[in-house]
């Protein structure tokens, strides 16, 4: 699919077509069309690993997520007046809740830890015609950004490792009085694992979505 990029975010998709097979992708959420930069070969990246039992070196961003799709849904459900104007979206991958929350209205900040990721995202906003800030950000060491009404964030509680960082990285970026929205495959152990840490200082509510609900 042929989109006119501006020169900065048509640079890097050049730069990123050196190294993947990519095209882009139309992606409808509720009345918001998205263009995703996707890659087309998958399973030759992949190489038969599972999401489920190579967590260490899945890559996870590559992919987008049934949850990513259900928690852009949610994102755009939301609406910027009552929940607050800043939004995060934590290890947003692809990026879909994250975009459709900025085509909806919210001022939205991107963000992963590696700049291929955040290639993928800045190409994907320009061609979806949005235009949130981005953030390199590692859970162990959180960025100073200013505090956030709403974070958001799907199939990011693969790692046991990562759950207090993630955990602590909400404890900093949150506002007082602001939600979460996490969106997961409910397969995943470490989900459970997470809720058990978290609900010691969260209010936590859990609902199960059908893709095609």
């Amino acid at each position: 699919m042929k989109i006119d990029l501006p020169d900065k975010e048509a640079k890097i998709l050049r730069r990123i077509r050196r190294n993947y097979k990519v095209d882009f992708a139309p992606l409808k959420i509720r009345d918001i069309n998205l263009q995703l930069l996707q890659v087309q070969d998958l399973e030759d990246i992949l190489q038969g690993r599972d999401p489920f039992a190579n967590i260490a070196d899945f890559p996870f961003w590559i992919k987008l997520w049934e949850a990513a799709i259900i928690l852009a849904e949610v994102a755009v459900s939301l609406n910027p007046a009552q929940a607050g104007p800043r939004l995060l979206e934590l290890g947003a991958g692809l990026g879909a809740p994250g975009l459709a929350a900025a085509a909806h209205g919210f001022e939205v900040t991107l963000s992963d830890y590696e700049t291929i990721i955040m290639d993928f995202q800045r190409v994907s906003a320009a061609a979806s015609q949005v235009k949130p800030a981005f953030a390199t950000l590692d859970w162990t060491k959180p960025a100073k950004l200013e505090p956030f009404d709403t974070i958001i964030g799907a199939e990011i509680l693969f790692r046991e490792d990562l759950l207090d960082p993630l955990l602590k990285t909400f404890k900093k970026l949150l506002k007082p009085g602001g939600s979460i929205y996490l969106a997961h495959d409910l397969r995943r152990q470490t989900l459970y694992k997470f809720l058990a840490r978290a609900g010691d200082d969260y209010k936590i509510m859990t609902k199960k979505i059908d893709l095609d609900s």
